[in-house]
């Protein structure tokens, strides 16, 4: 009999019973249904990962009316994810080691369902902000944790799940935008109704990822140990010795900091140039669904090429849709929207590289929870100063600016992220 493999049930399907007057062994079919349930669950998840953040942005300034926020305290709204990431983050290897990837992740789920349900009925900006937190909270811990969820779960196919679980961001990112104004005016005209709507998305991924619990829970123990597990084995010496993880937590940082400032703010630019606001989140919904297809072949280049190559590949596409941004927002808006798009699907290729960088599931947590904590938290002033920016000055032209010049430290660490070496070898 072959033996089993957690996560991998490649041996069941190549060795179905061949025994005479046996039935024919239903283990091949089974092992197809529960992969089946695995990249659901997978994609379910990822597609949970942004609505709560691009909804906010197609309706922030009916948020910012509704609630009577000003430029800074909506600028700090754009800057609670990050936030949020960055704390909750850190809880992620701590909770999976108690409980289990799946149960953390089926956790996070219901926390976002509850989150995005209550929060429009709140009836202020403190009620609004905690209840986001809550939300983010649950995205926050299942960031961390699906990438080590793929390498748990599909040790074979770890590049191609990559891809499809960071399209499957990028289109739940984009729908949201694109969706959710549409979404409000047909129940309305409610903002409230339209950001609640996606809870109903987190709750049916809440209950998947239920059943997904239950079933690994009862799975027999075979010689490939989950990420979890192998987790408990990893080594004490910290990983801020690394200079890779530092370099990898920059270039995460740096652009989560891009992604979430487009996120937050390119529907308000757009707008204020005239632009209206169900276009404004259709242009939004273009910069994010780039992601569909690059997230899916980003992950299979950085194996081949060197990923520094991809990186200035990346920034030179946001470099000049900033500056048609800050020349013609209008006029050439989604040529913009479009360049743009490509360059936020470094997020892509920083997970990829989060997964290149180290050689055991150990290191994937260590790495992918201090990479994705640190740099939100590196992410956290860039939403909240392009708020205060637009806020001083009454214009977009120095928030533009500050944008592009982020790209420039983002090059740079991502350069130094993509040399060919392990955190583990460094510390």
């Amino acid at each position: 009999m072959a033996p089993r493999t957690d996560g991998d049930d490649t041996a069941a399907v190549a060795a179905p019973s061949t025994s005479p007057g046996r039935a024919p062994d239903t283990a091949p079919a089974t092992a197809a249904v529960r992969r089946g349930l695995l990249v659901a669950g997978l994609v379910i998840a990822a597609l949970n990962l942004r609505p709560a953040i691009t909804s906010l942005g197609s309706l922030l300034k009916e948020v910012r009316s509704g609630l009577g926020m000003n430029g800074a305290l909506a600028g700090l709204l754009t800057s609670v994810p990050a936030l949020c990431f960055a704390l909750f983050g850190l809880a992620a290897p701590r909770l999976a080691r108690r409980w289990g990837p799946a149960a953390v992740v089926c956790a996070g789920m219901a926390a976002i369902a509850a989150g995005l349900v209550v929060r429009p009925f709140t009836g202020g900006v403190p009620g609004f902000l905690l209840l986001s937190a809550v939300a983010l909270a649950g995205i926050a811990v299942s960031n961390v944790l699906m990438p080590v969820v793929v390498k748990d779960w599909f040790p074979d196919r770890v590049g191609e799940m990559t891809g499809v679980y960071s399209m499957a961001v990028a289109a739940g990112t984009a729908t949201a935008a694109a969706a959710t104004v549409p979404l409000a005016d047909a129940m309305g005209g409610s903002w409230k109704l339209g950001l609640a709507s996606w809870a109903l998305l987190a709750a049916a991924a809440a209950l998947l990822w239920l059943v997904l619990t239950l079933r690994t829970r009862t799975r027999t123990p075979g010689p490939a140990a989950p990420a979890a597990d192998v987790a408990r084995e990893a080594p004490r010496t910290s990983i801020t010795r690394s200079p890779t993880a530092w370099a990898m937590a920059a270039f995460f940082g740096l652009q989560a900091t891009g992604a979430y400032i487009a996120m937050g703010w390119m529907p308000a630019i757009f707008r204020d140039a005239g632009i209206s606001a169900s276009t404004a989140g259709a242009l939004l919904a273009t910069t994010m669904v780039m992601g569909v297809p690059l997230n899916f072949v980003l992950p299979t280049l950085a194996v081949r090429v060197h990923q520094g190559f991809l990186v200035v590949a990346l920034a030179a596409c946001g470099l000049a849709g900033y500056a048609g941004l800050w020349l013609d927002p209008a006029g050439g808006a989604w040529i913009w929207a479009l360049l743009i798009g490509i360059s936020n699907t470094a997020f892509s290729l920083a997970l990829t590289m989060i997964g290149m960088r180290a050689r055991t599931g150990a290191g994937v947590v260590r790495l992918s929870a201090f990479a994705q904590s640190v740099g939100y938290l590196i992410a956290i002033p860039g939403p909240l100063l392009v708020g205060w920016l637009n806020e001083s000055t009454g214009g977009w032209d120095l928030p533009i600016a500050l944008m592009a010049a982020l790209m420039v430290p983002q090059v740079v660490a991502g350069v130094l992220a993509g040399r060919d070496r392990t955190v583990e070898d460094e510390i």
